[in-house]
């Protein structure tokens, strides 16, 4: 089973409309946003701001000054980049309590080039004072984190992708993925919790291993879970630990990875410069020094092409996963 994260965010928003307190705004992007499934039930809370990202931001922060809990959506790209000084005056600063949503993160935006594939916003929004930074593995944390975002009091950037991934946290029973070889994450997630319960800023321990760590974000989740399969295969076994929440990030677990399993894969599909490979990296050299990996972009932009190409072409696939881990426990 596969579905956007842009999904689960576009269901939650359709329950979370029961309270009046929640207004949407959008900035007439809110079929890719999925944010029209709000529009549909609740109307009279939902305001198109057209292409006006800046004058959207601003009057979410208005609107938050009046007690209401605004979710402003756009895509990554523009939702950050586009209105970067309108988030840290009026939302950050203000400590506003305003979620920013931005669709379409990453190379799995795909055909749409370098231009709309936002690889630089979470190091945009993790900067800020008083911002939270959010990235769900799938559908399903996408639906809960929006729910746990609602809750909670202050500036928050939800990160969210275009294209289908795989389900990883429910619906288990219908899916099975294949790569080099034939891996089955079915049987490898047997044991997770269908109740699958969402906590902002703490980690998830998918699978144990102590030979290595691989810390992975959003889409890049399901690839490590892939790769820590076929490194079973030869005898590593990769201990994988999902983080959604990069800021403020689970430093006790990280911690606890690096004195346990001494090596660190990060993978993200962002770039490594301020993502979750920087975050990880301060981490563990402030804390527990321990031999580092980033996956991710490596200092350059996306191109046009399929996801799937792209991954590979920029060395973010499970093989890259794979031969990163073999590495590190080499040297």
């Amino acid at each position: 089973m596969e579905q956007a994260t842009r999904d689960g965010f576009g269901n939650a928003l359709t329950k979370l409309g029961k309270d009046k307190k929640i207004v949407v705004l959008d900035a007439d992007l809110s079929e890719s946003t999925r944010s029209k499934k709000f529009k549909e039930l609740y109307p009279d809370r939902f305001f198109n701001m057209g292409v006006s990202e800046q004058d959207m931001i601003g009057t979410a922060a208005g609107l938050a000054s009046s007690g209401k809990i605004p979710f402003a959506c756009s895509f990554a790209v523009f939702a950050t980049g586009r209105v970067y000084d309108q988030i840290r005056v009026s939302v950050a600063y203000s400590n506003a309590n305003v979620k920013i949503v931005g669709s379409h993160a990453g190379l799995l935006t795909g055909e749409d080039g370098a231009s709309h594939q936002a690889t630089e916003d979470i190091t945009l929004m993790r900067a800020l004072p008083n911002m939270t930074v959010v990235q769900p593995a799938d559908a399903i944390e996408a639906e809960k984190a929006t729910e746990a975002i609602s809750k909670y009091k202050g500036p928050v950037y939800l990160r969210l992708g275009r294209h289908k991934v795989p389900v990883i946290f429910d619906g288990l029973s219908h899916h099975h993925s294949k790569t080099d070889g034939e891996t089955n994450l079915e049987e490898m997630q047997k044991h997770f919790d269908k109740k699958y319960k969402f906590e902002l800023g703490k980690g998830l321990t998918l699978k144990e291993g102590n030979d290595i760590t691989i810390i992975a974000s959003g889409v890049m989740l399901h690839k490590a879970l892939e790769a820590a399969e076929l490194l079973e295969k030869e005898n590593i076994k990769a201990r994988v630990v999902n983080i959604h929440t990069i800021k403020p990030i689970d430093e006790k677990l990280i911690i606890k990875c690096a004195k346990e399993t001494k090596a660190i894969i990060t993978a993200e599909d962002h770039s490594i410069i301020g993502g979750l490979g920087s975050a990880v990296a301060e981490v563990i050299s402030e804390n527990y020094p321990a031999k580092l990996k980033r996956i991710g972009l490596r200092d350059v932009f996306g191109e046009s092409g399929k996801p799937e190409d792209l991954y590979k072409k920029f060395g973010m696939d499970v093989k890259d996963i794979v031969d990163a881990a073999k590495e590190l426990k080499q040297n």
